[in-house]
């Protein structure tokens, strides 16, 4: 009988997708509108995220124009704006928001790349947990005599071989966000 591990495939999978999310929030000087997926304003007594009260346009690299559908907006947008970790000051003409995205320092890419790193390595311990749930989720299969000792040799080479092949995708990730941080 062969270990299915479709599941704990399914959660790195989400693992990874998380540490992408994560790396598209990370500015590298270019605007880009994933920046502000994270800000949400008050609309009508809820929290709601940026892009589902106004419209983000990219008119050129260093540059965003958030458009709120209601003008009334505007000043709780550009607050959210402020007090979030963007460390991007909005100017406000009283119809659209722009952000302009200064040119990174050296030290602020090197800030940017420590950062990634943490996510990155923070995607590799959950990987990690998964496979270790998969693993007690094996000894437990052996224990009850449901798989022979062999079944359970070959099922942990396979949750090894899984957690192998999703570190690199990590790792490859990782590099080209660098890569791209570090590009001037």
């Amino acid at each position: 009988m062969s270990v299915d591990f479709k599941e704990y495939a399914r959660r790195m999978d989400k693992a990874l997708d998380h540490l992408n999310e994560e790396f598209g929030a990370v500015r590298a000087g270019r605007a880009n509108a994933k920046v502000l997926d994270r800000i949400t304003v008050e609309y009508y007594g809820s929290e709601t995220p940026l892009n589902g009260v106004a419209t983000i346009s990219t008119p050129d690299a260093r540059t965003l124009v958030i458009q709120p559908w209601d003008t009334k907006l505007l000043k709780d947008i550009q607050k959210a704006i402020q007090t979030s970790d963007l460390g991007i000051n909005p100017q406000n003409d009283g119809r659209v928001i722009r952000l302009a995205f200064p040119q990174l320092t050296e030290e602020r890419r090197k800030d940017l790349v420590k950062q990634v790193r943490k996510y990155a390595e923070e995607a590799k311990v959950a990987m990690r947990n998964i496979r270790r749930d998969g693993m007690d989720y094996v000894k437990k299969l052996k224990k009850n005599s449901e798989i022979t000792e062999d079944d359970q040799k070959k099922a942990e080479k396979d949750l090894q071989d899984l957690l192998d092949k999703m570190t690199k995708k990590v790792d490859a990730a990782l590099a080209a966000k660098e890569k791209e941080l570090m590009s001037i």
